[in-house]
């Protein structure tokens, strides 16, 4: 979003002042604080609330606003924070107010949704988390984190650490799926990516949504959630913990109410667990008008109380709804807030700042903006291998019981391409693509139709269907291309940024709109078919999936979708994406993930495929219409080549839960399991490690991922690979809501996926 000129032109008419010798950058923490401090004495109670403002792009909503022109609200101190505002020279322009035209000289923030790369757009952060490589998701947000920069973005609203474990919420597609310990891993990943290891940070993330935000009551965004302690913090805190652990600048609050209160009003998250048990000292946004929305909710009648009550939680700045604008200064006079609360929360804000060095370089080189020229080459090698990556082979096996997968050009002469997402770039970036540009993305039918003519292969390109949120499909031209060819290629899915992400719930998980039928009629012509599948939510195939020889999950890979979907179909790559979403043979599974909890009449052993026939059958946890498993679960993924296990073999058969809890290194239990490759082609496995326990205080999950490492292996070549469990990974939340190790029996399996493996057990003792 770009300003006016006429807003630009007002900026340049501000005069110019000497910047203080305190805005001069700081080296210690002692003396940011001692900055701070002294700022803070100089301030009057309107500009401290100022800083407390977050809006977008030089608008301010909400009743009372247009009270002050956008750059007189800036010079006169009022904006701590803008979003939405893209670009060097904009960036700049309206920074320059706030820094060299206001009384105090205090630089903003400046934001922006990067979710999945700034303009290099890598995979959707569902489709990077199917790496299982934090080390390359690291890589990428570092690229997102430079782009950003360059461009004068310093806060970036990402990561989305929310646990999404119902398939029909849209924004799943924005999350890293249905494990908290997965999730914690690529957590650090991302912050680290965004701002570096080093003592400067290179922008500000923000672990969003703060908290609970993916157990909308139906997966229906911005919905209710209902989830006991002992869950909330076992699973959805787990995340946003490894973020603040890592060093995260900023959270954000979730739109949702949980339990009853609303997460940006909500004190025991964001008072009792984000500032007291975890001592953050950054900024708490809300998201969009959140804060106005705690009246929606029904905590509060008006505007004034629902800043009170979101201010007093924990919410140190009000994103978009201007209440804040409006009635802190208020709420203080009254003697509802304190204004050392106000200190309190300013002191969060400018803390921020000068951790990004704002005070000393608030400005972006406008000599180099990121849209000048072609994406670098370093940055699109690490986009194409990040796409790769993420890439889940999920079905290769033709009605002949044979491979299709990969593409042999000694067989393959002709090509049916046939489907609305083979050359549609928009589609290739997915939702929330920030500043990704179409014209950068190279796509399947661009790609593949390079490699044809260099390898004397005839592509013949249908669309078949229109690009809209319900496709509406004609098979008739696809019928008579797959007749002539030797295997078909379908590109199927959903549209990206209608039918995934932000309010893109859905109560079906089928292939939407006549792709259905596409693919019924394509089949009738006998031939091999490949589908390639563009997606955001984890979806249904039913009949479909036998009709089809291979399935390959894209998800949406970015600027790179082409040539690294070329690489795979033709083996140059060995798809190595295994998936982090359960996913289900029909949308009444949901919600639907892999570490639930037993039952007191669990269906192990039963045959869930075939109707009760006596009691021992029917009166457990079952459906009486579908098997309780997914068609595909969490870590699922297939390979080109074969991987065989051994069994683990542990470093002792019992340790000690005392020894354990006081962090004793020689109580941990290492796993060792050796892995080879018994195939005919090099290839990557990610091999996971997962327990269960018995005999605990509470209920625990009937299988937990605690350890994955990935690995590449040459043909015939194995690899003895070794984890460790000690407290980290032993110790939950108990019954007396203590984080600790209990004396319990453990099972524990070394294996491909979640459903597979034999376990071996261990004692802990007391």
């Amino acid at each position: 979003m770009k300003f006016s000129a006429a807003i630009l032109l007002a900026v340049l008419s501000f005069p110019v002042s000497v910047l203080p010798a305190w805005a001069q950058p700081a080296t210690t923490s002692q003396e940011v604080e001692s900055r701070i401090n002294t700022l803070l004495k100089q301030m009057t109670l309107e500009e401290k609330v100022g800083q407390l403002n977050t809006y977008s792009a030089g608008t301010a909503t909400g009743p009372g606003t247009g009270l002050l022109p956008f750059p007189e609200m800036v010079s006169a101190g009022h904006v701590g924070a803008l979003f939405n505002l893209v670009g060097a020279r904009e960036a700049n322009a309206m920074q320059r107010i706030a820094v060299e035209r206001s009384r105090l000289h205090i630089p903003m923030l400046l934001g922006l949704d990067v979710i999945h790369g700034y303009r290099t757009t890598f995979p959707v952060p569902l489709g990077m988390s199917a790496t299982w490589d934090t080390q390359l998701i690291e890589s990428a947000a570092r690229i997102a984190a430079r782009e950003s920069r360059a461009d004068g973005i310093n806060w970036v609203y990402s990561p989305m650490l929310d646990i999404a474990r119902d398939g029909r919420w849209g924004r799943i597609v924005e999350s890293e799926g249905e494990d908290p310990y997965l999730a914690a891993a690529i957590a650090r990943a991302y912050v680290r990516g965004y701002q570096g290891t080093g003592s400067k940070p290179l922008l500000a993330g923000c672990a969003k949504h703060f908290v609970g935000y993916g157990a909308a009551e139906g997966g229906r965004d911005y919905n209710t959630t209902e989830i006991s302690e002992h869950t909330l913090r076992e699973v959805y805190l787990r995340p946003f913990r490894a973020a603040e652990q890592e060093g995260i600048l900023s959270f954000m609050a979730a739109f949702n109410s949980l339990n009853g209160v609303p997460a940006s009003a909500n004190p025991f998250t964001l008072g009792q667990v984000l500032r007291k048990e975890w001592g953050f000292k950054g900024v708490v946004v809300g998201d969009w008008e959140s804060v106005k929305e705690v009246m929606e909710h029904g905590i509060a009648i008006d505007g004034k109380t629902a800043a009170l009550k979101a201010f007093k939680a924990g919410v140190t700045s009000d994103m978009q709804d201007n209440l804040y604008e409006l009635h802190l200064a208020e709420l203080v006079r009254s003697g509802s807030i304190s204004e050392a609360e106000i200190d309190n929360a300013v002191r969060d804000v400018l803390r921020v700042k000068f951790a990004l060095g704002l005070f000393d370089t608030p400005y972006a080189d406008e000599a180099h903006p990121v849209f000048s020229g072609p994406i670098p080459e370093d940055a699109r090698a690490v986009a194409r291998q990040a796409a790769g990556s993420s890439f889940v082979l999920l079905k290769n096996e033709g009605k002949n019981g044979h491979a299709v997968l990969p593409l042999d050009t000694k067989t393959v002469h002709t090509i049916a391409l046939i489907g609305p997402f083979a050359d549609d770039r928009d589609a290739m970036l997915g939702s929330w693509s920030g500043q990704g540009k179409a014209t950068d993305v190279v796509t399947l039918r661009s790609a593949l139709e390079e490699y044809a003519r260099g390898h004397n292969i005839s592509v013949n390109y249908v669309q078949a269907c229109t690009m809209t949120i319900v496709p509406n499909c004609d098979p008739q031209k696809a019928v008579e291309a797959a007749r002539s060819a030797d295997v078909v290629v379908l590109a199927l899915g959903e549209h990206a940024s209608e039918r995934t992400g932000e309010a893109a719930s859905v109560a079906s998980l089928d292939l939407p709109g006549g792709q259905k039928d596409l693919v019924r009629e394509v089949e009738n012509a006998g031939k091999p078919s490949v589908m390639l599948l563009f997606n955001g939510h984890p979806l249904t195939f039913g009949e479909l999936e036998p009709k089809l020889s291979a399935i390959l999950e894209a998800w949406y890979p970015g600027v790179e979708a082409g040539p690294a979907l070329v690489r795979t179909l033709f083996g140059d790559a060995n798809p190595s994406g295994r998936l982090t979403v359960s996913f289900p043979r029909t949308v009444g599974q949901e919600p639907l993930y892999y570490n639930h909890l037993s039952t007191g009449r669990p269906a192990d052993g039963v045959d869930l495929s075939k109707p009760p026939y006596d009691s021992d059958s029917k009166y457990v946890s079952r459906y009486l219409d579908e098997t309780n498993a997914p068609a595909y679960p969490f870590g699922y993924g297939l390979s080109y080549t074969t991987f065989e296990y051994s069994a683990p073999q542990l470093s002792t058969a019992s340790t000690s839960a005392a020894l354990l809890n006081g962090g004793k290194p020689d109580a941990a239990v290492r796993i060792t399991a050796t892995v080879r490759n018994s195939g005919n082609v090099a290839g990557a496995e990610v091999v996971q490690l997962y327990i269960r326990r018995r005999g605990t205080s509470v209920t625990m999950p009937v299988r937990e991922l605690k350890g994955f490492k990935k690995i590449t292996l040459a043909p015939g070549e194995s690899k003895n690979v070794t984890f460790t469990l000690g407290r980290d990974e032993l110790a939950f939340w108990n019954i007396d809501m203590k984080e600790i190790v209990e004396p319990e029996e453990v099972s524990v399996w070394v294996s491909h996926d979640s459903a597979s493996g034999t376990p071996v057990k261990f004692e802990i003792k007391q």
